[in-house]
């Protein structure tokens, strides 16, 4: 990974990013902070989703079973989680993969990572559980935590029966909140000692910390959230709008089960890590500074994937750029590296 120095470069545009916005959007830079709520965000990405699913040629793959499981939260409540499993087992077993979607915990479902899955069946042999926790505002935090743990915690003990053997790897992931909840999740099955245990994480574009609660030791080195203040899809206006319906008490998100920066305990013992980062989000520089203590401070495992000029979750906005068709091969191979780490 690049020297600190180097980090504020990777907000530069890349040319395929700006040249697809005008071929497809006339040239208007997307921003989810334009939209005055989540309702009207909502119906907005439902359109996309369609219009992406239909870009991509989406539909289900041949020898993939998918089975939508309601399982029960702590609080009585039920949600929906849909496996992907091989409708062969390979020889050996099939590793696990817990997933979160994204969506800045108040937007999207099962759909959001229904690429993913099934790649990394079809390409793995693993079986996959797609977790559809509940959203803000109707549920505010930490529903959506809760109902990921009470998940993920559901996936470990039925892993058998759902045709997955996690001896040969657990992998939990998930894209921007949903990276929140993997990280969330990653410490709390450490410290709770979660049998089976989770052996990998896939960090793609996540949450780490609330920006009024930036450690003071990462000051220096923290300058995406005012750099990239209005860059496209995830501008800082996109961010409060997301935070502000999820979790209201500014004073309060400190609490580390929504910024995991702060976790009491620490980074040290937690399972390799994959992260996918992009260049023009505010997000970033929390991500490489994540991966850099992890890796230089506690020894872990980790592999960075940076996607330079590019903003905040673009394949899903451009999904037939070159750069989008990497990023979900890099999410792919991501898995595929955290299982040889085991």
């Amino acid at each position: 990974m690049a020297d600190v120095k180097d980090w504020m470069a990777l907000a530069k545009p890349d040319p395929e990013w700006d040249q697809a916005v005008k071929d497809m959007m006339g040239g208007q830079q997307p921003d989810l902070g334009v939209f005055p709520g989540i309702p009207e965000l909502r119906e907005w990405i439902t359109n996309a989703k369609l219009q992406t699913a239909a870009l991509m040629g989406a539909g289900k793959i041949e020898g993939i079973v998918e089975d939508d499981h309601q399982v029960e939260m702590r609080d009585g409540h039920k949600i929906t989680c849909r496996t992907h499993r091989p409708e062969k087992n390979p020889e050996g077993g099939s590793p696990l993969f817990v997933v979160y979607h994204g969506g800045g915990w108040c937007i999207g479902g099962l759909e959001n990572e229904e690429l993913l899955a099934r790649k990394i069946v079809e390409k793995l042999g693993a079986v996959v559980v797609n977790v559809d926790y509940r959203l803000g505002p109707e549920w505010k935090f930490p529903t959506a935590i809760n109902d990921s743990w009470d998940a993920t915690k559901w996936a470990a003990a039925n892993a058998s029966s759902l045709g997955a053997d996690p001896s040969k790897g657990f992998i939990t992931g998930g894209t921007s909140a949903g990276g929140n909840i993997t990280a969330v999740v990653s410490l709390l099955a450490r410290d709770e000692k979660l049998s089976p245990p989770v052996t990998g994480t896939l960090l793609m574009i996540p949450f780490y910390v609330a920006h009024q609660f930036i450690p003071e030791s990462w000051k220096a080195d923290y300058n995406s959230w005012e750099q990239n203040k209005y860059a496209p899809i995830l501008s800082q206006k996109a961010c409060n709008l997301f935070i502000d319906n999820y979790f209201p008490d500014a004073s309060k998100r400190n609490d580390p089960l929504m910024s995991p920066a702060l976790w009491p305990t620490g980074f040290a013992g937690l399972p390799p890590a994959v992260f996918q980062v992009c260049g023009q989000d505010p997000l970033r520089d929390e991500a490489l500074i994540v991966e850099r203590e992890m890796r230089e401070k506690h020894g872990i495992k980790t592999k960075m994937l940076v996607y330079p000029g590019q903003p905040h979750g673009f394949w899903s906005v451009l999904p037939t750029m070159d750069a989008s068709k990497k990023f979900v091969e890099d999410s792919v191979d991501g898995v595929k590296w955290l299982l040889e780490q085991k």
